[in-house]
């Protein structure tokens, strides 16, 4: 591979969590190069849909509790900093059996952090948020902070903040070669050649081709997202009126939805895609793929279900145990493995692009990384 320009930093991948990064290295004056496929924010990865919930009792676990807290920080940095809407604070409800997967871990996440929040009962999930139908045998987190986060404009003002500060951004050229050579990292694009003295791979569902060395246990699943118009109209799913919620319907099995801030009432089912790849992805969706969520809604929320207005398809890019991969690489530390998020990481990505860039320039730590140690899928990234 024969050298071109030269950086301090290559940022692989410029969705959700490589546009953080770009944005807090070039804040610093790191000289950075960003790469992407294609023309960030874009609907062809896992950063897009609209809408994303943000949420601080982390049911999956306490850990994420602190990183939240930080994020809600820069999140609010980067609305004073862009000067547009990121997040829209709804509250959240977190609904299913008392001692299930999702109100036990919420309420576990509270309780050890201190969170404000209150368990309700089903009657009071129906006073709270009247389009929504509980079992009666279900109880909810209700917790105030919760909201929503706009990714579309998120991406596109990290990338806004990451240029003015002076990144370099180069759009469809995507990296498919990279090469440590001493202190150096040499990236091969369909363009050209790049070197830089560190290199963040945040490339999404396209870090297992670009890892294949390393066979890390990573799976990439296709997940569908729908928007349904109310039939007739109805103030019940106003976001005055109608909070974000995730909903334990079954053993281990949830769904989510969101208020209609205009674009109708959007819905999804967590982690029941099928495996995919990036470049082969389905994106159509048919008439029976939307079938277990019309079955939710006529079950839970039938004032929504009207007239399907729009589906749209994404990504998870999963781990085993659903952590996050945020580590140097085990044979090359110069290079920063960043993701993949397993479905839950879009809410994290400012405080995961300042703790990249704090590992790059060499900053103390903020929190503890271990939890997202390649080491802990054992040698060779076997679990």
């Amino acid at each position: 591979m024969t050298s071109g320009s030269t950086y301090d930093v290559i940022v692989a991948g410029l969705g959700a969590m490589g546009s953080a990064i770009a944005f807090h290295l070039a804040r610093r004056g790191v000289r950075v190069l960003g790469l992407d496929r294609f023309a960030p924010p874009h609907p062809f990865g896992s950063s897009h849909g609209r809408t994303r919930i943000i949420r601080e009792a982390y049911f999956e676990h306490p850990l994420y509790v602190p990183l939240v807290r930080r994020a809600y920080e820069l999140w609010a940095e980067l609305e004073e900093l862009s000067r547009r809407r990121i997040l829209l604070r709804t509250g959240g409800l977190m609904i299913g059996p008392p001692d299930g997967t999702l109100v036990a871990g919420a309420r576990r996440s509270a309780l050890e952090h201190g969170l404000p929040f209150e368990e309700i009962s089903a009657e009071g999930v129906r006073k709270r948020a009247p389009g929504f139908r509980p079992a009666e045998d279900m109880v909810a987190i209700e917790e105030p902070r919760a909201g929503m986060l706009f990714p579309e404009p998120v991406i596109d003002s990290h990338l806004e903040l990451a240029r003015t500060a002076g990144a370099e951004l180069r759009f469809g050229e995507p990296i498919v070669e990279w090469a440590a050579t001493g202190d150096a990292i040499e990236i091969g694009t369909p363009r050209g050649s790049y070197t830089a003295g560190r290199l963040a791979l945040a490339v999404g569902a396209w870090l297992p081709d670009l890892l294949a060395q390393l066979a890390l246990p990573l799976t990439v699943n296709r997940q569908v997202l729908h928007w349904y118009r109310p039939d007739p109209p109805t103030p019940l799913f106003d976001p005055e009126r109608f909070p974000v919620f995730i909903c334990e319907h079954a053993p281990d099995a949830l769904w989510y939805g969101f208020p209609d801030t205009g674009d109708g009432v959007k819905v999804a089912v967590h982690h029941q895609g099928e495996p995919t790849h990036p470049d082969t992805l389905e994106r159509t969706v048919t008439e029976e793929e939307a079938a277990p969520v019309e079955a939710l809604l006529r079950r839970f929320m039938p004032a929504a279900l009207g007239p399907r207005i729009e589906s749209a398809v994404c990504m998870y890019t999963n781990t085993p145990d659903h952590h996050f991969i945020v580590d140097a690489h085990p044979e090359h530390r110069e290079v920063i493995l960043v993701s993949p998020c397993s479905g839950h990481g879009f809410k994290f990505s400012p405080v995961i692009g300042e703790l990249v860039a704090d590992l790059i320039t060499g900053t103390a730590a903020r929190f503890d990384l271990t939890p997202f140690a390649v080491r802990r899928f054992g040698s060779g990234g076997a679990p």
